[in-house]
């Protein structure tokens, strides 16, 4: 297989039903920097990608969800792969800011190939995030 392309921003925009609820919890606990605004939306750098969230008065987040390893998780769900470092910060950010966790910190395939630490949570609209990390990025897509 050849050497993959480098990895370019993705842009991802949601709906919240709150505009300074999105505000608070993007920028002041995750850490996020605003980018452009209007009444209407919100731009944030997720990372280094865009996140847009859009005001919507009409929400309905999916409450599907599928069991892996025993817990539900929204079917319906976006996050990041961090570094093992960055990860275990945010988990110690969010802990301390006493956010509640849609799906405690865990490690998955512990020993295996594609170990990795992950947690879910919500944001004020109902959106499910998942942040990870792999223990060995190249196994992101390893089997």
């Amino acid at each position: 297989m050849s050497d993959p392309a480098p990895l370019q921003p993705f842009h991802l925009a949601i709906a919240v039903d709150d505009l300074d609820a999105a505000e608070r919890f993007y920028s002041t606990l995750l850490g996020c920097d605003k980018g452009r605004q209007s009444p209407e939306w919100i731009d944030f750098n997720f990372y280094g990608h865009q996140l847009v969230t859009h005001l919507s008065e009409s929400m309905a987040p999916s409450a599907a969800t599928n069991e892996v390893d025993g817990k539900a998780i929204p079917v319906n769900h976006f996050g990041l792969i961090l570094s093992p470092d960055q990860w275990r910060a945010l988990l110690g950010k969010l802990t301390d800011a006493g956010q509640a966790f849609l799906v405690e910190a865990t490690i998955r395939f512990a020993g295996q190939p594609g170990e990795q630490g992950t947690f879910f949570i919500k944001d004020p609209a109902g959106n499910a995030l998942e942040f990870k990390y792999f223990e060995d990025i190249d196994a992101l897509f390893r089997t």
